[in-house]
């Protein structure tokens, strides 16, 4: 069973130019809400990310800490004691700092990945958009 409706289906010609007026000024209001939604969208990703990297680093500036006292420790029982304190205290505060080095650098990388914090998805989006109305507009 078919039906025939009138409800804005109809050939371009059959609708009044308000009417028209009105649906793109609807298209483009519904378009704008979408882009901003997934900017949103999107700056939320990138700042867990930021987040992830800033947590990571501060690990790294801790256990730097630690291998600095450690070092410290290492030069004064290396001065005061014989040589297995001193060397064990040494080998403690270099492996520290290794590790301290290792999670800075993945810190760095993730903060690095989340920058520039624009919503890149929105933004293509965006231009896709733009390039869809002119390509339209100049078939008209």
């Amino acid at each position: 069973m078919t039906h025939a409706h009138t409800d804005r289906t109809g050939p371009a010609d059959a609708r009044s130019v308000s009417e028209l007026v009105g649906d793109a000024s609807e298209q483009l209001s519904r378009l704008v809400r979408d882009e901003i939604r997934l900017a949103t969208l999107e700056m939320q990703e990138k700042g867990k990310r930021v987040g992830k990297g800033a947590g990571l680093a501060g690990a790294g500036t801790v256990l730097a800490l630690y291998g600095v006292g450690a070092l410290v420790a290492a030069a004064i029982i290396g001065l005061a004691e014989p040589l297995p304190a001193w060397a064990a205290a040494l080998v403690v505060g270099v492996v520290l700092l290794v590790v301290a080095g290792i999670l800075a650098l993945a810190g760095k990388k993730n903060v690095q990945a989340a920058t520039p914090p624009l919503p890149e998805a929105a933004v293509h989006g965006v231009q896709q958009d733009v390039a869809t109305i002119k390509e339209r507009s100049r078939r008209q």
